[in-house]
């Protein structure tokens, strides 16, 4: 069977409304890492906790996940299994940002979202705490992998709310999971069976906030560089209103 092999590119931008940028993103193609972080907090505390989640996370897999060989970015289990070592870089990057916070009162209740995934070979973790998201496009179809850790999210599960109503409530920045908010948080965890051809995006709000996923799903279908991408994703949610920082980091499988 032929090795798969993984590259990247990210950017991010504050938007068209916000006075600083509290997203952050991180990737290590030789160790299979990549993540998405968007903070919350009063004066800098959400860059704090959203920098913290993203640094810990990597620097845990960067400590425990060893690449299959030179040639190939590709990662394979060395100590630890895939779902622990994601449990535990969770783990450690949630006690990082709630102890700084207890450290320091100008920092309480500071917190993060955080997507990511985890190579290893041609499976791939998915996690995430909060409402930043992870999509998969085959082909021309795009799909969600992640679920939303948010209020109208649980309404919609529920039947209690329409996707269009949830669009337009005044409680859909209301997250239900964050990292650091508490001493303990776990993540969802997906597992997906990758393909050469393929195409993960891993987002913050702001751009699924001015973009629905057909959009998002023409913008990403074809044949540009990775950079490119990236720069019509952000562009494109910038021209939809630009409400909030919009970060993305796109991972195509060759």
């Amino acid at each position: 069977m032929p090795t798969l092999r993984y590259s990247a590119a990210a950017l991010t931008d504050r938007g068209r409304k916000r006075a600083t940028n509290e997203d952050a993103f991180g990737y290590s193609v030789e160790h299979g890492a990549f993540a998405v972080c968007d903070g919350m907090g009063g004066a800098a505390a959400g860059e704090i906790a959203s920098s913290l989640a993203i640094d810990e996370f990597l620097r845990l897999v960067g400590e425990r996940w060893e690449p299959a060989g030179t040639a190939t970015p590709a990662a394979v289990v060395t100590r630890v299994s895939a779902e622990q070592l994601v449990a535990e870089a969770v783990t450690a990057a949630n006690e990082a940002i709630h102890s700084r916070a207890r450290r320091n009162l100008r920092l309480s209740g500071m917190g993060t979202t955080l997507v990511g995934l985890l190579v290893e070979e041609d499976r791939v973790l998915v996690l995430n705490v909060g409402d930043s998201r992870c999509y998969h496009l085959r082909g021309s179809r795009l799909q969600q992998v992640t679920l939303d850790h948010s209020l109208v999210e649980q309404q919609v599960r529920l039947g209690k709310m329409t996707r269009a109503e949830a669009a337009r409530s005044p409680f859909r920045n209301v997250i239900t999971r964050a990292m650091g908010t508490q001493a303990e948080v776990k993540a969802d965890v997906f597992a997906v069976e990758a393909q050469a051809g393929d195409l993960f995006l891993l987002c913050s709000d702001g751009l699924t906030r001015e973009l629905p996923d057909a959009r998002i799903e023409a913008l990403l279908t074809g044949t540009a560089p990775l950079d490119e991408l990236c720069k019509r994703l952000v562009q494109a949610a910038n021209k939809a209103g630009g409400n909030d920082n919009i970060t993305c980091v796109l991972v195509r499988v060759d």
